[in-house]
């Protein structure tokens, strides 16, 4: 990993961030080791890998503040993008959710202006509160914070509930509302895409890569290009491992083990990836010092 650690410096070097999203500790800490300057926590992938359920608000805020906390340690030095819904419900719990977010570990805490219960944003069926109430959602997050490091992401799905040109007004209203980033989501064409950088030319701005999604799946170069400053890839590990769970489970159902071969890495490195070797030598030095 970069020795690059944190936010504002990431933000402030050329180039693009990409961003792989995980949904728990392991994953998170595999991204870190992975070589990621940045880890998105997605809340698609929390409520599945948590609940075994779709995205669609089931997820309590203390149950996401917990995950954030996970992550955070995990993936630790490099800073956590972590999904924070709509903010479970008004202002002021939006401001409570940031303040959580900031003290559990995340870098930066996304809050979109969808109505309870919300959806996932390449979902359809989405619907937005009105514009005031989702800028002071907003301002409410950048003035509960106790630092200007910890970032404020906002989200609009208004491009899906009205049009572009609403997605773009909103984007306007939360930078004026203290945003740090922005991030217009499911542009449904490459014009659309670009259109987005030149409004809002010189402010970081978020591309969400949707495996079967509403928008481009474009390479990060010309992300990089149209200026996009961060690309997130919220759902790739969690498709990618469930189809490979139902591999390995349809497998041992026949009764006979994985087969010699199997891709996997092995118990010892398993337990190196995940830092035994390191956390048994400390308890041994803790052990010396008494």
């Amino acid at each position: 990993m970069s020795e690059t650690n944190t936010l504002d410096e990431l933000l402030a070097r050329p180039g693009l961030i990409v961003a792989p999203g995980a949904y728990d500790a392991l994953s998170a800490r595999l991204a870190m080791q992975a070589g990621a300057d940045a880890v998105y926590m997605t809340g698609f992938g929390v409520a599945g890998s948590t609940l075994g359920l779709p995205d669609i608000g089931l997820m309590s805020a203390s149950e996401m503040v917990a995950r954030v906390a996970a992550l955070a340690e995990a993936c630790a030095p490099a800073p956590l993008f972590a999904d924070g819904d709509n903010g479970h419900g008004g202002p002021l719990n939006a401001a409570r959710l940031t303040r959580a977010y900031e003290h559990a570990g995340a870098a930066c805490i996304q809050i979109e202006d969808q109505v309870f219960p919300k959806r996932c944003g390449h979902m359809e069926g989405k619907e937005v509160i009105g514009l005031e109430d989702a800028a002071a959602k907003i301002r409410a997050c950048v003035d509960a914070r106790s630092s200007k490091a910890f970032k404020v992401m906002a989200r609009t799905d208004a491009r899906a509930t009205h049009d572009l040109d609403e997605a773009l007004r909103r984007g306007e209203a939360f930078l004026e509302a203290g945003a740090d980033l922005l991030f217009i989501e499911a542009p449904q064409t490459e014009a659309e895409m670009t259109k987005v950088c030149e409004t809002f030319k010189g402010v970081p701005l978020v591309a969400n890569m949707v495996e079967d999604g509403k928008t481009p799946y474009l390479p990060a170069r010309d992300l990089e290009a149209l200026g996009f400053k961060l690309a997130i890839y919220p759902v790739s590990a969690l498709l990618a491992v469930t189809a490979r769970l139902q591999s390995v489970y349809a497998t041992l159902l026949k009764g006979e083990g994985l087969p010699k071969g199997e891709e996997r890495v092995t118990f010892q490195r398993y337990n190196e990836l995940i830092g035994l070797p390191e956390m048994l030598a400390e308890a041994a030095k803790l052990a010396t010092d008494e």
